[in-house]
Parts: C-alpha cells; structure tokens; sequence
C-alpha cells in the first residue's frame, strides 16, 4: 500500500511526486517545511540515498548539519530521523508528552550509538509536530 518510488534513473518532477503522494500528503510536506523553515535556515535536496530500498525523497539540513530525511510513498510519507546519545536521554525524559504512535516508533527505531534510527510514517499534522520536536532534539533550533 505505502509504495515508494524506486525507479532511480527517473528523477521524479513536483508533480510526479504530488500525483504519487496525494494532494493531502502534499499540503503535511508544506506544512513540514514550514515548521522546519520556522526554526532553522534550511536546505533541502532531492535525493536517492541508501541503496534501492529507500527510493527518491527529500534531504533537509541546516547548513552541513544533517536534519532529517522524508520519503515519498504512494498516499504518504516516511520521515528518516537519527537521535544520539544526548537526544536519548532528552526524549526518555520527556516520553510522556508524545503521541503513542512516536513513543512506538521510539520504542522500535533502528538501534545506532546509544540513540537510534526513527522511522516514522506521518499521516497527520499531529505527527509532524512530534517530528519537528525529535528535530528539535537532534539540531538546536535558531533563536
């Protein structure tokens, strides 16, 4: 059901991606961006990282600083984040004040370092706010 889009000779237009994602899913993205633009002076790259599993998304970074990455999937998206040592103790500390479906993504993220990989597929404006805070937690926001 939550196809991504795999074909890495076809670099994908806007577009294709909103086709691909869906309007609603499209409007979470902006919605994303403008939280992330709020806190930090972004970049953002199209990129096909990690293999062929991952398939194409967006790279967001505030200067060299890796922030997060998100992938396209058909009807969704699927937000790639790595929290460290110090953003463990942060988020365990505050675990409470996270939407069960973050606390679950936690609980079962990739283990890397004394933190993890999160992978967490957002479908509502709920979730992204709970992105935007682990963000938080990875790279201090600017003033």
């Amino acid at each position: 059901m939550y196809e991504r889009m795999l074909d890495k000779d076809n670099v994908p237009t806007e577009n294709e991606i909103l086709s691909y994602i869906g309007k609603d899913k499209m409007e979470l993205i902006e919605y994303f961006e403008t939280l992330l633009n709020s806190r930090y002076d972004i970049t953002k790259e199209l990129k096909f990282p990690f293999g062929n599993n991952y398939g194409w998304g967006y790279k967001y970074s505030k200067k060299a600083t890796h922030i997060c990455y998100l992938f396209f999937e058909k009807s969704a998206f699927t937000v790639l984040i790595q929290i460290n040592g110090k953003g463990k103790e942060k988020i365990e500390q505050n675990i409470s004040n996270y939407l069960p479906k973050t606390i679950e993504a936690w609980q079962n993220r990739y283990p890397c370092g004394e933190g993890g990989w999160i992978y967490y597929r957002v479908l509502s404006k709920e979730e992204v706010d709970d992105i935007i805070e682990l963000a938080e937690i990875k790279v201090k926001p600017k003033k």
